[in-house]
């Protein structure tokens, strides 16, 4: 059987409901999606491109691929996004840059230059940093996300929706639970990164760069106190916070995993409020977009 592809062409800066579909999918078929490097537009086709600032232009960053229809799918469902294959393209870009980042000015006085770029290239398996520097890649989706009830929101930008969320687990392996909003889910992706640290704390700092995505999407009932992004590996269930000041963002998402402990895992919340002080792995995947992230995750062996 052919597998859809669904080609990066009529690339979106927003979710929004009012979209027309580039691809309509059946619930448990495998397609491929074409993703388009965060800052691209064809910036990026060699090792030896020049980058400047004028280059980008807000809020024109993050261009997915979508909305794509799940047929079938109902608002107050979920999405079970199903992340197979991710192969990456040739040419990566690094960077920094104002107002950008942990350190944001600070940094920058210690600088000769207050914006600088680094194409990379990348191939068999690893990141070419530098002649004697040799990276393995970790890819991940760094946008993925559903249209909202209600208006639009910015490639940026993340949400309950999803969208700019930016979680390492969320690669090959990765199963994304997502809330549906309106009928047809409306999946857009985008942003993929073929290694990224923990907090992404240079602001651009994320190896970003194109990739084909091979997924399938499954809708099932959506959890009763579900109301922010899931995911699960095979090791780990996780749940997504995302917030200002990092503070909160950490307590939306631990808040999801008692409720997700207590309500699918036969766990008091009190338990699992215990539990987690005791087993819960959590970090601040990222600190630089309008939202930051904390994940909260739970190894599967110890649910059983």
């Amino acid at each position: 059987m052919t597998t859809q592809f669904v080609d990066k062409v009529d690339l979106k800066y927003e979710f929004s409901a009012k979209d027309a579909c580039v691809a309509r999918v059946e619930p448990g078929e495998e397609f491929t999606v074409a993703c388009e490097m965060a800052y691209n537009g064809g910036l990026v086709t060699s090792l030896d491109a020049v980058i400047r600032p004028e280059d980008f232009r807000y809020p024109f960053f993050n261009p997915m691929t979508g909305p794509i229809e799940i047929k079938g799918a109902k608002a107050g469902q979920m999405l079970c996004v199903r992340i197979k294959e991710m192969e990456l393209e040739e040419f990566g870009l690094t960077g920094l840059a104002p107002h950008s980042g942990l350190f944001q000015e600070w940094i920058f006085e210690r600088q000769e230059r207050f914006s600088q770029f680094k194409p990379v290239r990348v191939s068999d398996g690893v990141i070419h940093w530098s002649e004697k520097l040799k990276i393995p890649i970790v890819p991940m989706a760094g946008v993925i996300g559903v249209a909202p009830a209600f208006g639009s929101i910015l490639s940026l930008d993340n949400g309950e929706h999803g969208g700019n969320i930016d979680v390492q687990e969320m690669g090959p392996g990765c199963t994304v639970y997502l809330p549906v909003n309106v009928d047809g889910g409306y999946l857009y992706i985008g942003d993929c990164h073929a290694r990224q640290g923990d907090g992404e704390v240079c602001g651009m700092g994320a190896i970003d760069i194109g990739a084909r995505l091979t997924l399938s999407v499954d809708v099932q009932d959506r959890p009763t106190r579900m109301t922010w992004p899931r995911f699960e590996t095979d090791s780990h269930i996780g749940t997504v916070g995302l917030g200002r000041p990092l503070e909160d963002a950490m307590r939306v998402a631990y808040r999801e995993m008692i409720y997700w402990l207590a309500d699918e895992h036969g766990f008091t919340e009190a338990d699992a409020y215990m539990l987690l002080s005791s087993v819960a792995e959590g970090r601040a995947t990222q600190i630089m977009n309008p939202k930051s992230t904390f994940i909260c995750k739970v190894e599967k062996s110890l649910l059983v």
